[in-house]
């Protein structure tokens, strides 16, 4: 076939595609307009336009808020009225990089409404009325997103980590960190915990309407079971209206000096010796003291409130600080990366004094934590500390009316302990009372 006659053939075959278009066209007049028929009807194009889209718009660092707005390709006069709503209901010198503005617009890409969540219980919102309405300056509202707030028991057995642990049952590790906090002075977390524990919270619960994460209100009760021995604590306002923890006897939960000057992340690598094979020396000499192994940087807390004393450089301790304490105790914590107080500074119980390190005769990070008392070394893992105080007389009545309360609501999770089950939990306990926000 010559060149002539494959031209011809294809004329002929674009011609009949043609044709048959055209007729496709002709046959379904309801096709949108820009298809050569009638526009959809007005219901389907209203329910189009209503159709909203979600655009976000990430804070930036160095972001200003015109800056955000300007990526949303408003019109001039759309994205001036946002910016003076914005600035006239809220400060926005408190705009966090990384967090975002919500924009939504219509399938039209006309904006209806811009959101900026506040915290976990508000949101800044400003509606953009449709084009016709009347043209009043647009105005920001604080709107409190809808919850719910229920008391509720929390358990579970220790597998692994205290915070794998929650999170395994649905619950943010923020619990784990807050209970370590009511038995820090009973229970070292960095050494105690044994896989198979078991432990019950009741807490206080805000659940939230748009699915974003819990929030936790209140602890009422604790409760941990480390290697079979119960450890429990009860909130209840002391004789100046002050809430602290008791266990079950009514005797307080808070000591003179808390279990650890570590929260987390650590392990004992070397115990309180009378004679040691030093690492770095490698003779034998006493160990006066007991060395936790933790990443550099990890915060080191005061067990005990005081005053600082000594903060600076000393030989083979590196960066050290010392603290003292009443009843002549003094606590010091050595090789530090870095030192958070200084001499002569007044400082309560587990306040921030350094950073895990490894400065002077050092192998590696590590806090070489030691107590004496009247100028003698103690062992710290050995020592009986003593409670502050326990509930009134008068006031044990209402305690343990709580207390029994607390137990019965516990009771009720079905992953509670056979501990917390054999606790008595006297006349029994209320139902949760779940309360909701409009």
């Amino acid at each position: 076939m010559n060149r002539t006659a494959r031209a011809l053939i294809g004329i002929l075959l674009l011609t009949a595609l043609a044709s048959t278009a055209t007729a496709f066209l002709t046959s379904y007049p309801s096709l949108p307009g820009a298809l050569g028929g009638a526009p959809p009807p007005p219901a389907l194009a209203a329910e189009i336009s209503d159709t909203p889209i979600y655009q976000e718009l990430p804070i930036l660092r160095g972001d200003t808020l015109q800056a955000v707005l300007r990526r949303a390709e408003l019109e001039t006069t759309t994205e001036a009225g946002l910016l003076q709503a914005v600035m006239s209901a809220y400060d926005v010198r408190k705009l966090r990089a990384g967090t975002s503005f919500v924009l939504t617009r219509t399938a039209l890409n006309e904006p209806r409404k811009l959101e900026y969540q506040l915290d976990a219980d508000r949101v800044l919102e400003i509606e953009v009325p449709a084009e016709g309405d009347d043209a009043q300056p647009l105005q920001a509202s604080v709107v409190e997103i809808p919850s719910t707030v229920e008391t509720t028991p929390v358990c579970a057995t220790l597998r692994g980590s205290l915070f794998q642990s929650i999170s395994e049952v649905g619950e943010s590790p923020e619990l784990a960190i807050r209970m370590a906090d009511i038995f820090a002075w009973d229970l070292d977390f960095n050494t105690d915990p044994q896989n198979g524990d078991e432990f019950c919270l009741l807490v206080e619960k805000k659940s939230y309407e748009n699915r974003q994460p819990s929030t936790y209100g209140r602890i009422f009760a604790a409760t941990y079971s480390n290697m079979g021995k119960l450890h429990d604590a009860y909130a209840f306002e002391d004789g100046e209206g002050k809430v602290a923890y008791y266990s079950s006897d009514g005797k307080s939960l808070q000591a003179a000096f808390l279990r650890s000057p570590l929260k987390f992340a650590a392990r004992i690598s070397s115990r309180f010796s009378h004679s040691r094979l030093h690492p770095v020396l490698k003779i034998r000499r006493p160990h006066l003291g007991i060395d936790y192994a933790a990443p550099t940087g990890t915060p080191v807390q005061s067990v005990a409130s005081g005053t600082v004393v000594f903060s600076g450089w000393r030989g083979g301790a590196g960066n050290l600080v010392t603290v003292r304490h009443s009843n002549g105790f003094e606590t010091m914590y050595m090789h530090l990366s870095r030192r958070q107080v200084k001499a002569g500074q007044k400082i309560s119980q587990g306040h921030q004094i350094g950073l895990v390190g490894s400065t002077g005769l050092s192998t590696g990070p590590h806090l070489d934590f030691r107590i004496r008392k009247s100028g003698r070394y103690m062992n710290f893992e050995k020592m009986n500390l003593p409670r502050e105080s326990s509930v009134p007389a008068e006031r044990r009545e209402a305690f343990e009316s709580a207390r029994n309360e607390f137990v019965a609501m516990l009771q009720q999770h079905p992953q509670a302990s056979g501990a917390v089950l054999a606790l008595s939990a006297g006349a029994g306990g209320k139902t949760p009372v779940t309360t909701s926000k409009p």
